[in-house]
């Protein structure tokens, strides 16, 4: 794909991005005494677009948000690489357009170690110094993950490999599942006792034939995915992003069994506006995620209600956003879908939000 050029009026820098960036991990551990990092501090993330159209529009977000001062922005990779080249554009041109600091994903779906490199040293050339190392989803079609001939198998080897060919340059995050990785949530077969650590993040399923199913990462499960990501960590991670969630109990929890274990990096939890009723319920379906009862009762009731859903969904947003901050939580990590009017208000309904003023585009 070719590099999307724009002409733009540079933005201040939200971090103080210059031609080499800074690490995120080094931004957090200055927070304290960093007075141009505005508190509390935030994360935004983007998906590629599918469109030119829908490119000129992100980029029109990144100059609006990044009024907001966030401490980095994501940019997703397309699996095998299929959105490799504009996620490395648009990282580059929030850096140098916009003075954001891009965290770059970088998934071993469909991706031998050529074309791992070349987003690499894609990065480094640009002065990106931050990248969230991914197993990454099935190709789309594809139920099953299959490592690719020549790839990697996992999110840890990608780690390895990283600090073993870049030592300490990059600032390396990995992905947290407060209720375990989708894969490993299973069925509740009838009768099965749950255990107290179980029964609070069981997740319940509306089965085609209306009836509900409970699924689970049963504890044996769940203390193998802590073992892994504590490997991730002592391979050389830097910071843990944590998959959507909507119950802020099972999150808090979480962060005190990685604490339990021996993880000691910052914990970042990502956090999903409710704004469209379909959306929702297409995310459950595919990250298996819990939903405490009084939420799922409340989005029901407002499915048919595109403005009351939407005001829900900053409502509930500042609820999480504001449990998270009282738990100790450093950073609020903002699943935008590209959009900006939800994460907006809520960062307004926080007290956050800077006043936008107008930036011209061509």
């Amino acid at each position: 794909m070719s590099s999307v050029a724009a002409s733009t009026t540079m933005s201040p820098a939200a971090s103080g991005a210059e031609s080499t960036g800074l690490k995120i991990c080094d931004l957090i551990r200055s927070s304290i005494t960093n007075s141009a990092l505005q508190k509390p501090l935030i994360a935004f993330e983007y998906y590629p677009p599918k469109t030119e159209a829908g490119v000129v529009n992100l980029k029109k977000r990144f100059a609006s948000m990044a009024q907001q001062k966030p401490l980095y922005i994501d940019v997703t990779w397309g699996a095998g690489g299929s959105t490799s080249d504009l996620t490395l554009d648009l990282c580059v041109q929030a850096k140098q357009d916009f003075g954001l600091e891009p965290n770059m994903h970088l998934t071993c779906t469909n991706m031998d170690i050529a074309k791992i490199t070349g987003g690499l040293e894609g990065a480094k050339n640009a002065g990106i110094r931050n990248i969230v190392a991914l197993r990454g989803d099935p190709p789309a079609g594809e139920e099953k993950w299959e490592a690719t001939k020549g790839g990697f198998t996992c999110a840890l080897d990608l780690v390895k490999h990283i600090r073993k060919e870049y030592q300490d340059y990059f600032c390396l995050s990995v992905a947290g599942y407060p209720e375990g990785h989708p894969t490993v949530i299973k069925d509740v077969e009838e009768g099965r006792v749950l255990t107290d650590s179980e029964s609070k993040r069981v997740v319940y399923t509306t089965k085609d034939d209306g009836t509900t199913q409970l699924q689970v990462c049963f504890d044996e499960d769940y203390t193998k995915e802590l073992v892994y990501l504590k490997e991730k960590c002592d391979a050389g991670a830097d910071l843990i992003i944590t998959q959507m969630f909507f119950d802020c109990d099972v999150m808090v929890q979480f962060i005190k069994d990685c604490r339990s274990v021996g993880i000691t990096v910052p914990i970042i939890p990502g956090i999903m506006m409710i704004s469209n009723y379909s959306g929702f319920k297409r995310m459950l379906g595919f990250c298996k995620t819990r939903v405490p009862a009084d939420v799922s009762e409340r989005v029901e009731s407002l499915k048919d209600d595109k403005e009351g859903l939407k005001l829900y969904g900053v409502e509930f947003a500042k609820q999480v956003s504001t449990k998270l901050l009282e738990n100790g939580i450093e950073v609020l990590h903002y699943y935008t879908l590209n959009y900006e009017g939800p994460v907006t208000k809520c960062l307004q309904a926080l007290g956050r939000a800077n006043e936008i003023v107008p930036v011209n585009k061509e």
